[in-house]
């Protein structure tokens, strides 16, 4: 049958969000540097050790991780928008939590300062925000697709911060015919209700479809139960188990162009 749709993750698929992520520590930590003294790199640590288990006890975590919400957008997202009350739980919890990540962080390293905790916590979502980037390949990739096939954008996350991410770079929206965050929808990938969704919003069948993307556990395993073809983007040469098996696999955007071509 032939292809007729390409669907594509987000985050570190198409937007370099891990490199993000790791500025905007790298710039708030410095901030701390100059403050207290500490070492950048140790803070950044502590404050990832302390920021995941501070969201692991939140009555939200198991939304979070239905939906695809990880501890680190929760430094920086506001959760303003979604229909589901836990977006307005998260909404409410996200400003402690930030200053308590940064706080406790900064208390691991021996400095019992909650006021620069808190300037660390405004500081981290305001870096962030300052910082997206896109692949160097991305743009080159969907204008050759653009016109061939249709184009799905397929993101878990909030719906507030995934179109934030997106207005970030507003020039990658417009490539796409239809782009679906899970936030929306109620649940995350790989739920196979969801990749049902995505494909009845283009009106194609499943073997109709390509789903790119980084993530074995959401990208890969989700196409996988749809009965979609899955290629998972390993950019960084990540050894997998058996346990989860793309039907290929690529280390560069550019060569979907050529997979696309011979199936």
């Amino acid at each position: 049958m032939t292809i007729k749709a390409v669907l594509f993750d987000l985050d570190d698929t198409l937007l370099w969000d891990d490199r993000s992520v790791k500025e905007a520590f790298r710039d708030t930590c410095r901030l701390a540097a100059e403050a207290a003294g500490v070492n950048e790199e140790a803070l950044e640590e502590a404050v990832r050790k302390e920021a995941r288990a501070l969201y692991e006890n939140y009555e939200t975590f198991a939304f979070t991780q239905m939906i695809g919400i990880n501890p680190f957008e929760g430094l920086w997202g506001n959760f303003t928008k979604g229909e589901h009350p836990m977006f307005r739980k998260m909404e409410a919890i996200v400003p402690e939590y930030r200053r308590n990540a940064w706080t406790r962080g900064l208390a691991a390293l021996g400095v019992d300062d909650p006021e620069l905790g808190h300037k660390l916590a405004e500081w981290f979502p305001a870096q962030r925000r300052k910082l997206p980037y896109v692949y160097n390949e991305t743009f080159s990739v969907l204008d050759e697709l653009s016109g061939s096939y249709r184009l799905l954008l397929l993101t878990n996350g909030s719906p507030d911060l995934q179109q934030e991410k997106l207005n970030g770079v507003p020039t990658l929206i417009p490539y796409f015919d239809e782009i679906v965050i899970s936030g929306d929808f109620g649940e995350g990938k790989p739920s196979p209700r969801l990749f049902a969704h995505a494909l009845d919003r283009l009106g194609i069948a499943a073997e109709e479809a390509v789903m790119v993307g980084d993530k074995l556990t959401t990208d890969i395993k989700g196409a996988n139960g749809a009965g979609i073809i899955s290629v998972w983007i390993n950019r960084h040469g990540a050894v997998r188990s058996d346990e989860i098996v793309p039907r290929y696999e690529i280390s560069d955007l550019q060569e979907l162009i050529p997979l696309l071509k011979s199936l």
